[in-house]
């Protein structure tokens, strides 16, 4: 452990305590292959307990088939298993409850005596004496009692005999009963009499291909968890010797090879800073260390000396640097005001006129947006309004927009159409637009004499209306394709007649997609929740409710798009209609 001395940014000395880096480092080496060794363990374990599991179960599995292939090839098991399932199948369930009384086996005492059976159990008992499995026998699983009935069971400890049925989960039956007869047929389950087994089987099966009983043999596993401790031991010995031995050889490596040479750049660094701080201008600091070590350790003592020569330049551009980007700060800021001034922002908008209300804010998502809006008059009893999105943020976007903003208002003050408007506009940039940049409009003409709206879409949110005796909702229209996409495009009109206290609401996808810390949309359902708050409120007072709403909504988390919005009220000729 080392003493090591600073300074503070009032000049106050602080003495630490540092730890040695070749105990660090032969922690970190002991604690890494201890790590290593234990995941290593891990795979190494499982890979040998699924090699031994697998060797259980195709014991198991080989020595059914191979039974099964005898038994079938006898040809007398057919008539033994429909007998017993017949019997067992017939007994009500109070009768198969006595499972283990006198009066239960005398009901298939008789089976015993059959030829057939004695043949059966027979080859059974020869499997069973030539291998090393726990039991084979001749069975059925009944999915209807949940059962496996047993039908000739060649041990002589604990026999089940004929008719005998246990118990079986559901998940075993089904495994066995739905066998598609690809890969082995076992099943492994843990037995409170018998611990774990694992259940291996081949179904028999009559000429219509029903299955009418299972060649089934039980290995035990216990013979797995010894062989798996002794596994275990081994290797831990043989991992604590070599993380020892490795350890040892990788400290007295690392020492010379790394903790030196970098004790040799702290030093250094120290001094250079300590130079700093007392204000001498010392050079040569890291260039005279003179480490070799033809690694990352000497590219970093020739960083280091690259960085004391590149500070010294660095600190007279800083000053240079600082002025630019006050210059850039300033200039962002003249572009935020332009662009402001580009749009209505001067409330109420038309005081002189009675027959209609309107408002509109947008709010950018960096010093400049590519959102826009606008409204102006065609005639003077037509009203014209656009909201639009361009692709992209920042500059670039607002050069667009102010471009998109100006041939709009050319277009649609010749007195064409919003789908004439529209089709020219995306002519004249689709024409020269080498950004492929574009720009989703809604555009719409209100005649301010009957209340008619004729709009056209393209490619933008729907809007969401309210007629004076309804709630907001979303008007779905037609889209079509943003400006800039496709050239030649044509847009479709629709018309919306508003009656006297209608209101119109559009927007940006800015509002439906403001996004919250938790990465939760906003969305229109609560976009049109937060206009039928405010439902009765002036256009002004609606806007601020929704954007009050949504930056409710979104707290802390950051804007990532552009917030515009616009909503109009028609009041009529008399200018004073009921909402």
């Amino acid at each position: 452990m080392n003493d090591v001395s600073t300074h503070n940014d009032d000049g106050m000395k602080n003495d630490r305590k540092i730890h040695s880096l070749s105990a660090k480092v032969f922690r970190m080496i002991l604690t890494g292959t201890i790590v290593l060794g234990l995941i290593l363990l891990f795979f190494v374990l499982a890979l040998y307990s699924l090699a031994v599991a697998n060797q259980y179960i195709a014991t198991s599995y080989n020595l059914s088939s191979s039974a099964f292939r005898v038994l079938q090839s006898q040809g007398s098991v057919e008539p033994l298993c429909n007998e017993i399932m017949g019997r067992y199948r017939a007994m009500t369930e109070e009768e198969r409850a006595e499972v283990d009384s006198e009066a239960y086996e005398a009901r298939f005492a008789d089976i015993t005596e059959r030829e057939d059976y004695k043949s059966i159990r027979t080859t059974l008992g020869y499997f069973l004496e030539s291998s090393d499995v726990y039991d084979i026998y001749l069975a059925m699983y009944d999915r209807d009692t949940s059962a496996l009935v047993y039908f000739a069971d060649p041990s002589e400890e604990d026999v089940a005999l004929p008719g005998y049925w246990e118990k079986i989960g559901t998940g075993e039956i089904n495994k066995f009963l739905d066998w598609n007869g690809e890969g082995m047929l076992y099943d492994i389950s843990k037995m409170e009499k018998y611990g774990w087994i694992c259940s291996s089987g081949v179904p028999l099966k009559n000429e219509a291909g029903e299955t009418i009983g299972f060649v089934l043999s039980d290995i035990t596993l216990s013979g797995l968890l010894p062989k798996l401790s002794t596994f275990c031991l081994q290797y831990f010995i043989a991992m604590v010797v070599l993380v020892l031995l490795f350890g040892w050889i990788m400290v007295r490596k690392t020492r010379k090879m790394m903790v030196e040479p970098i004790n040799a750049i702290a030093d250094a660094a120290q001094n250079y800073v300590q130079d700093k701080y007392n204000g001498v201008q010392t050079e040569g600091r890291f260039a005279g260390l003179n480490i070799a070590t033809g690694d990352e350790i000497e590219n970093l003592a020739h960083s280091m000396t690259e960085m004391e020569k590149d500070i010294a330049a660095y600190e007279d551009n800083l000053t240079k640097v600082t002025a630019e980007k006050q210059r850039i700060g300033t200039e962002l800021a003249l572009a935020t005001r332009i662009q402001a001034d580009m749009l209505p922002n001067i409330f109420p908008a038309f005081p002189e006129r009675s027959d209609f209300s309107i408002y509109a804010s947008m709010n950018p998502a960096k010093e400049v947006g590519g959102d826009f809006y606008d409204f102006f008059f065609v005639d003077r009893d037509c009203l014209a309004m656009v909201i639009a999105d361009v692709s992209g943020k920042g500059i670039p976007a607002a050069m667009f927009m102010m471009m998109a903003k100006s041939m709009i208002q050319t277009q649609a003050a010749s007195g064409r159409s919003p789908g004439e408007v529209l089709e020219n506009v995306n002519r004249l940039i689709c024409e020269n637009n080498r950004e492929e940049m574009f720009v989703t409009v809604w555009f719409a003409t209100l005649d301010l004499n009957t209340g008619l709206l004729t709009a056209a879409n393209a490619g933008h949110e729907y809007p969401v209306l309210k007629q004076p005796d309804g709630a907001f909702e979303l008007f779905k229209d037609k889209h079509g394709l943003a400006i800039g996409a496709m050239n030649g495009m044509k847009y479709r009109e629709y018309q919306i007649q508003m009656n006297p206290g209608a209101k119109l609401f559009v927007y940006t996808d800015g509002v439906a997609e403001a996004t919250n810390a938790r990465k939760e949309l906003f969305g229109m359902e609560r976009t049109v929740d937060a206009l039928n708050q405010a439902a009765d409120k002036a256009p002004e007072e609606i806007l601020q409710a929704v954007n009050g709403a949504v930056e409710s909504f979104v707290g802390d988390a950051e804007q990532f798009d552009d917030l515009t919005m616009m909503c109009i009220e028609f009041k009529g000729k008399d200018g004073d209609h009921p909402v």
